[in-house]
């Protein structure tokens, strides 16, 4: 079992609710098989909770009920496993390169009997025809101006990105923004999640389409 301190565990039950079981199985499977074949480091496991799973679950706020949403470049599955696990309700396409990682993702939506998940190998650019959505995350892909030009063309003129960022975020608008505009997006901003869960709020760069 990854320790959880009684802080996140709070956070926890008021992110995933009745889901929290799914979201404990989730984390298990980060730090066994996940680290294993090298989807993330040996030293994150003490911080899976705090740094990485409720960091991305809160972003599910932000998000519209209903709503179909892309993660790009999903990895771990940060954000989107998380956001599938904290809201059934949303139908989620997790857009994902490398063989081996759509493969551990996969195995990891059958374990946990996710029926609102469906995992895509591609690059986002070559997935453009077959994905349309309401909503795309992103966590940890490339800098917000070259972001851009991967995640705004899924949305195909409507709906808005929500891409969880550092303290940087507000600089790497200033930097994308000539792009962002030419994509078509409408309305740029800095939010935030989690305040009133977390010890440290989530950064997120909104862009509305």
């Amino acid at each position: 079992m990854v320790e959880i301190t009684p802080a996140e565990h709070a956070a926890a039950v008021k992110v995933f609710g009745s889901q929290l079981p799914l979201a404990e199985r989730y984390v298990e499977h980060l730090a066994t098989s996940g680290m294993e074949r090298g989807l993330l480091g040996p030293r994150e496991v003490p911080r899976l909770w705090s740094r990485h799973v409720l960091n991305c679950a809160v972003v599910a706020d932000l998000i519209p009920e209903g709503s179909k949403v892309a993660d790009v470049g999903s990895g771990a599955g940060l954000p989107g496993l998380c956001l599938a696990i904290a809201r059934p309700d949303l139908q989620m396409t997790l857009i994902e390169p490398l063989e081996r990682r759509v493969t551990w993702l996969n195995e990891v939506v059958a374990d946990l009997a996710l029926e609102n998940v469906q995992v895509i190998r591609g690059r986002a650019e070559q997935v453009v025809d077959r994905v349309d959505v309401d909503v795309v995350t992103a966590r940890a892909v490339s800098a917000l101006s070259g972001l851009a030009g991967l995640t705004i063309p899924l949305l195909h003129g409507q709906g808005e990105v929500l891409a969880i960022k550092g303290r940087s975020a507000a600089e790497e608008i200033e930097k994308a923004a000539k792009q962002i505009r030419k994509l078509g997006g409408r309305q740029t901003s800095v939010v935030t999640a989690g305040e009133d869960v977390l010890e440290e709020h989530t950064t997120v760069v909104r862009i509305v389409v």
